[in-house]
């Protein structure tokens, strides 16, 4: 039965850390480990880990001061032990109870180097999200991930500590997007990477977080395009409309301006108009919430697409 040293990077995470945290602590599968790698937080984050461990021991803290969310989880994972499956986990997203034991049968295949699952968008508590992401059928590939990656987030990802320590890591130079340029690393140095079609973990969306910078999150993908070309593999059209289409949606979930939805939905449409309909709901849901968003009042269109 495989063992998870879970790694969660915190950054002033006070307010989000005890609920992730107490996710972890209602898995069905009992053989997990939780480092918490603290960014020189200035709030109460490290009292809470400390708080934590004095009730269960399972749950550490490690101190890398100010060296960004890469090198945090680079340094928790250099402390797995061999043979462990590394989980990586966000300090302000929510696991399914069962993500571990899922994932524990999952990795009974030795053949499957990484796995991952079904992700649930939230704004304030889980049982508001409506949006869910979608699982491929087969491994993963570079021209998946260069499309929409289905992975997501790192919170979304199990790695074995062997084949995470063959990448290499996370380049700790690139801020946003880092985690596509190693999942193409893992992929393309012929990892398995296996989809489990059950909604693991619930995402939460904020507006002021990394993830919500969507032109910086483009520099990024350039550096992770750069990387792919090195195995052979560069977008086509139809992988950079279904990319625009994925940018669309999240500008929506993260109430830009109304104006940056419609231009990514265009960009995507001018790109192929048949990939950007290539699965016809979510294409057709996508325009229509974006021409929406134009004329409906802010207040409407923040109830409606930002979770």
């Amino acid at each position: 039965m495989s063992h998870f040293t879970i790694v969660i990077p915190c950054y002033n995470a006070a307010t989000t850390l005890p609920e992730t945290l107490a996710s972890i602590e209602k898995q069905t599968h009992h053989g997990w480990t939780v480092i918490c790698v603290d960014d020189g937080s200035t709030d109460d984050t490290v009292a809470i880990v400390r708080a934590m461990f004095e009730h269960n021991p399972r749950i550490t803290l490690l101190r890398n001061r100010g060296k960004g969310p890469s090198d945090a989880r680079n340094h928790g994972a250099s402390h797995a032990g061999p043979g462990t499956v590394i989980a990586f986990c966000d300090a302000d997203d929510i696991w399914s109870p069962t993500k571990l034991e899922e994932l524990a049968r999952a990795f009974a295949d030795p053949s499957v180097d990484a796995a991952y699952g079904q992700i649930a968008f939230f704004r304030d508590t889980p049982t508001d999200a409506v949006t869910f992401s979608t699982v491929p059928q087969g491994p993963l590939t570079i021209p998946m991930l260069l499309a929409e990656n289905p992975v997501c987030t790192m919170s979304n990802i199990a790695v074995r500590q062997d084949s995470f320590a063959k990448t290499g890591g996370f380049d700790p130079a690139i801020v946003h997007n880092e985690d596509l340029e190693w999942l193409i690393r893992l992929v393309g140095d012929g990892a398995m990477i296996l989809g489990i079609d059950k909604c693991q973990t619930w995402y939460r969306t904020s507006a002021g977080g990394l993830s919500s910078d969507l032109e910086a999150m483009a520099a990024g993908r350039e550096t992770a395009l750069r990387t792919a070309t090195r195995y052979g593999h560069a977008p086509d059209r139809a992988a950079e409309a279904i990319h625009q289409r994925y940018l669309a949606r999240r500008s929506l979930r993260l109430g830009q301006r109304r104006t940056d939805a419609l231009r990514y939905a265009l960009r995507g449409l001018a790109f192929s108009p048949a990939a950007f309909f290539s699965t016809p709901r979510r294409g057709v849901l996508t325009l229509a919430a974006v021409c929406a968003a134009l004329v409906m009042p802010r207040g409407l269109s923040a109830q409606l697409f930002s979770r």
